[in-house]
């Protein structure tokens, strides 16, 4: 008997420190939740963690030193709409089709909503992009529950696969660019907290999609971080800015607190990125040149972060090439999802994630990325080439960016000189022509 009793015991305690790896076993098995933070409006230096002496970044620190930095990141195009697209997309903007904000106006008929013909225009831009894959779609495929909040152009985000969405895209109501959804992070996050508490009742996993409109203007920052930055600067526009920008750091980490309080950190992949740049006006309450819209790092940059505990590797990369265009094929490789061979973006956990090294990946191979860059209003939404006013390539140090139809050329060393300021065009003929046999190699419109 006494023998029985022991033998029980030996296998009660055997089973018990199987227990903790069996659940690790699942974890890893079950697919991971995935959650995008996107800033609005956002200079690719100004964080803490990519060098900036006043702004206080904390809670983005803390993720950055988490994850794997690459801080040569970029967004093929420097306005919101059209980047935006292609973060749910993983497609270039001649190829997604938004190739602007709006649509420019009929005769007569100017940006009213209401206006039959306006609001026409409108719906056609997204009817277009419908026909596109987009990741909600392909997560809901899947199983995932998936939450739209703060930016959003097209339309219902219903429409494009989200399962939950804060936007509700009525153009009668109010519906351009994301409405409703507007005001998550500066009014409230509950919203997001209601869908992890869906996502945990309905034992499904979640894509969520958080673009607040921070630290976009109106700089109208809380009074107490207002006063964080006011004697740090003479423009009181500046300060502003400053300000939004940590009450943006604030609100992604609440989120992120969310996560760890609920358990959730361990199997969510989080990636970060600016939907494009912004220089603050001095002067005036609105972005300088070589910023937002514009052709140049000030518009294009932006870090890009990934997180994903136990399968990511942290690190800064300060060399690697990456964009936006990554960010869906990434996503699609962590949930086990089979590439989709017409994305041209790289799958980036193949540079950071043993369990993802292919020694002759995609990934390892590319040596140049792309852009292209539009006018604000859409003068045809059905020919690309009508809107379109600058194509650009980075290859290592240099980059070159060709405009369409009339301008100059110009050609930078952005490593030396990442402010862009010594065109080197017309001393390096040579990097200009073979920079530019391989942009019209990836993409050449017809003239205007």
């Amino acid at each position: 008997m006494h023998d029985m009793r022991k033998f029980a015991t030996l296998i009660v305690a055997l089973l018990s420190s199987l227990a903790p790896a069996a659940r690790a076993a699942d974890r890893s098995a079950a697919p991971p939740n995935v959650v995008f933070l996107i800033s609005d409006d956002h200079h690719w230096a100004d964080y803490a963690f990519m060098g900036h002496a006043q702004i206080k970044t904390p809670h983005l620190d803390k993720f950055a030193s988490q994850s794997a930095l690459f801080t040569r990141g970029y967004v093929p195009n420097s306005l919101c709409r059209p980047s935006l697209a292609t973060m749910i997309t993983g497609l270039y903007t001649h190829t997604h089709g938004v190739l602007g904000n709006d649509p420019a106006p009929p005769a007569g008929a100017g940006k009213n909503m209401r206006n039959e013909k306006y609001a026409a225009l409108r719906e056609g831009i997204i009817k277009q992009f419908e026909k596109n894959t987009s990741l909600a779609k392909t997560l809901a495929d899947k199983g995932y529950l998936s939450l739209q909040t703060g930016k959003w152009w097209e339309g219902d985000p219903k429409r494009h696969g989200f399962t939950d969405a804060m936007t509700h895209g009525d153009i009668t109501r109010g519906g351009r660019h994301g409405d409703v959804g507007l005001t998550v992070g500066r009014q409230t996050m509950q919203p997001i907290y209601d869908f992890l508490d869906k996502s945990a009742k309905e034992k499904k996993p979640f894509f969520l999609w958080y673009a607040p409109f921070l630290p976009h203007d109106p700089h109208n920052p809380p009074q107490r971080l207002l006063a964080e930055y006011k004697d740090k600067t003479d423009s009181i526009h500046v300060a502003r800015y400053w300000a939004m920008v940590e009450w943006f750091d604030e609100t992604c980490g609440d989120l992120l607190s969310q996560l760890d309080k609920r358990g959730l950190s361990e199997n969510t992949i989080v990636i970060y990125v600016s939907d494009n740049g912004w220089i603050q006006n001095t002067d005036k309450p609105s972005f300088a040149p070589r910023s937002k819209r514009s052709h140049y790092d000030g518009g294009l940059r932006t870090p890009i972060m990934v997180r994903w505990p136990g399968k990511v590797t942290p690190g800064r990369d300060e060399k690697t090439l990456v964009s936006s265009i990554d960010i869906v094929p990434t996503v699609l490789a962590a949930c086990g999802l089979a590439p989709d061979d017409t994305l041209p973006g790289v799958n980036l956990l193949e540079l950071v994630a043993p369990d993802y090294k292919k020694p002759d990946g995609r990934a390892a191979k590319r040596t140049a990325i792309y852009g292209d860059v539009y006018e604000h209003d859409i003068p045809d939404i059905t020919d690309v080439s009508k809107g379109l006013t600058h194509r650009w390539i980075i290859e290592g140090h240099y980059k070159l960016i060709v405009p369409h139809g009339e301008g100059e050329i110009e050609l930078y060393d952005v490593i030396a000189d990442p402010h862009e300021k010594n065109n080197l065009a017309a001393a390096k003929a040579d990097v200009v022509s073979d920079l530019r046999i391989k942009l019209n190699a990836w993409w050449k419109p017809e003239k205007r």
